[in-house]
């Protein structure tokens, strides 16, 4: 059967797109595959497979294999030529490269590893997308870095390093090994969905750590004769005074990796043994979640998005420092964008640029801070605002008095609950009566770690750690993961959110009115059905979802049920 033929039997196209398609080849002469993709008839993961089917081929699964290739055959061919034919090796089968391919039809790219490996070559299919992230993983694996390490002590005099000419740091931060382990080190840390990298000096010796899943995580360091120039390469990456080591700097640059669009947020910070460097990855190529994915309960969500469909009104998201609190402001407002409403935002800074947002960002230097900013933005006639976090009196009265004259405003607060929150607001000098008018509801939050499922378990609890939870009852099985190579053996994979939701109607006004204590108004959010932070994560517990242990690190500890 023909090319043609056979996607129209497999209804991939039908006969217009087909005609079209062999229109704009004749006069072209691409080949018809590459051009139905072109033309958007097919995307790349429905051709794939069809191509693997049509030319007889295995079609593999990358993702699920890319991290267990190993190294040796990995090291068949060079990273050059798996990025320019967009293929990587998978196997040896006994002398026999197995390749996965982008495009099985690719002889030269076959003949070239043949020639270049003096081995026979078998061809497999796999996704472009999928190949381009198992390059990016393969060839930056952590033993890589340490290459790049000896290749730059063994250009190094052996005396001990010190800080010269910022001229001298400059070139030995523009050499080969420390170009290339600093793109591995920023590679290898998002392919392990890293959230942020530190480097730390010591008196003799570097700390290096990432964090996963809200936990810093060792790394091997590069020698403390390295560190200034890795510095350097990463202040000259984001744009910073690579002579000023005084001063606290922050700055940003971009990296591709695979599909993924990484922003990198840089903070250098002076200590008495050097500048610490950390860098906070943000995969700003990543599709926004829906409300349904970020972990709320049927009832929780239900009342949160009463909540944020209302009219006017102040709702108020709450937790520590990396809580996700961002993450849900942004899923939030994507849940109720609407050409019809004009939706303007004050951050800092501003993670991700969204195209349906008007996005500010504070600049602190020059006097735009959130009061000012916040004032500003009431005169662009906005129909929905979002101030990154209340952290004055002064923002907290212009927002309040928004959300009292038509808008709806979402805003941040650093509290332990959702009933802290109303308090908080109070202790900075608002006004009782004002905040129970303006306040539609609040959100507490908290990040805990997944059970990795590739490893998740059973297992039983001795009955004294069970009894040290709180927890009634005698049931002594939870569930953990035990360790494997798919979560570099930690047991945990991605992260989920607990949350409680408050809120507020007559009877909780009435309260917030006479300056209650943050006991009563959470006694009173209980009675009315409000799931707390720790049931929250009792039943993610229940569920095996996540774990004792971490559902104790984030809640401190469990209320009894």
């Amino acid at each position: 059967m023909r090319f043609g033929e056979a996607l129209i039997t497999e209804g991939l196209i039908n006969e217009g797109q087909l005609q079209i398609a062999l229109e704009v080849q004749g006069k072209t002469k691409e080949r018809l595959g590459d051009l139905i993709i072109k033309m958007g008839f097919v995307p790349h993961d429905k051709m794939s497979p069809f191509l693997a089917r049509y030319f007889h081929l295995p079609f593999i699964d990358l993702k699920t294999i890319y991290k267990a290739i190993p190294a040796a055959v990995i090291k068949l061919v060079p990273e050059e030529l798996a990025y320019r034919f967009m293929i990587i090796p998978v196997a040896n089968e006994e002398g026999v490269l197995r390749l996965a391919m982008f495009d099985p039809l690719d002889l030269v790219a076959e003949d070239t590893i043949r020639m270049k490996t003096k081995m026979k070559v078998t061809r497999t299919v796999a996704l472009e997308e999928d190949i381009r992230l198992a390059i990016e993983y393969c060839y930056h694996q952590l033993p890589q870095l340490q290459e790049h390490v000896e290749n730059f002590m063994d250009q190094e005099p052996a005396a001990p390093f010190s800080v010269n000419t910022d001229d001298q740091l400059r070139g030995e931060a523009n050499d080969p090994p420390v170009v290339k382990y600093v793109h591995q080190l920023v590679v290898q840390a998002v392919n392990m969905e890293a959230s942020d990298i530190h480097i730390h000096p010591k008196q003799d010796t570097v700390d290096l750590k990432v964090r996963i899943d809200a936990v810093l995580c060792d790394f091997d360091p590069p020698p403390k004769s390295m560190f200034w120039v890795i510095v350097t390469r990463i202040k000259i990456l984001a744009g910073l005074d690579i002579s000023e080591r005084r001063l606290p700097q922050d700055g940003r640059f971009k990296i591709v990796v695979g599909a993924q669009e990484v922003d990198i947020r840089v903070s250098c910070f002076p200590t008495i043994y050097g500048e610490s460097i950390v860098m906070r990855l943000l995969n700003t190529s990543s599709p926004l979640l829906g409300l349904e994915q970020l972990g709320m309960s049927a009832v929780d969500l239900l009342h949160y998005r009463r909540a944020i469909r209302r009219p006017y009104g102040l709702i108020l998201v709450t937790g520590p420092t990396g809580s996700g609190k961002t993450t849900t402001l942004y899923t939030t407002l994507n849940e109720i964008k609407s050409e019809e409403k004009n939706m303007v935002t004050i951050e800092d800074p501003v993670e991700y640029r969204l195209p349906f947002l008007q996005q500010s960002q504070v600049n602190p230097v020059i006097g735009f801070d959130f009061a000012r900013g916040l004032r500003s933005i009431l005169r662009q006639d906005p129909d929905i605002i979002m101030v990154g976090e209340i952290r004055d009196r002064e923002t907290a009265e212009i927002a309040i008095h928004a959300s009292l004259t038509g808008h709806l405003v979402f805003s941040t607060l650093h509290t332990n609950d959702a009933a802290g929150a109303a308090v908080r607001l109070a202790d900075m000098g608002i006004e009782p009566f004002l905040l129970a008018s303006s306040l539609v509801g609040i959100l507490a939050q908290r990040l805990v770690r997944k059970i990795c499922p590739d490893c998740h378990e059973e297992y039983q609890i001795a009955p004294e750690t069970w009894k040290n939870t709180g927890l009634k009852g005698d049931r002594f099985t939870a569930y953990h993961g035990r360790g494997c190579k798919n979560c570099f053996n930690r047991g945990y994979k991605g992260r989920t959110a607990l949350f409680e939701v408050l809120t507020v109607n007559e009877e909780m006004r009435a309260l917030i009115s006479k300056r209650a204590s943050s006991d009563a108004i959470r006694n009173l959010a209980c009675q009315r059905g409000m799931m707390t932070l720790a049931e929250c994560g009792i039943e993610k517990m229940k569920a095996g979802i996540t774990t004792i242990d971490d559902v104790l690190r984030v809640t401190q500890e469990f209320q009894e049920i």
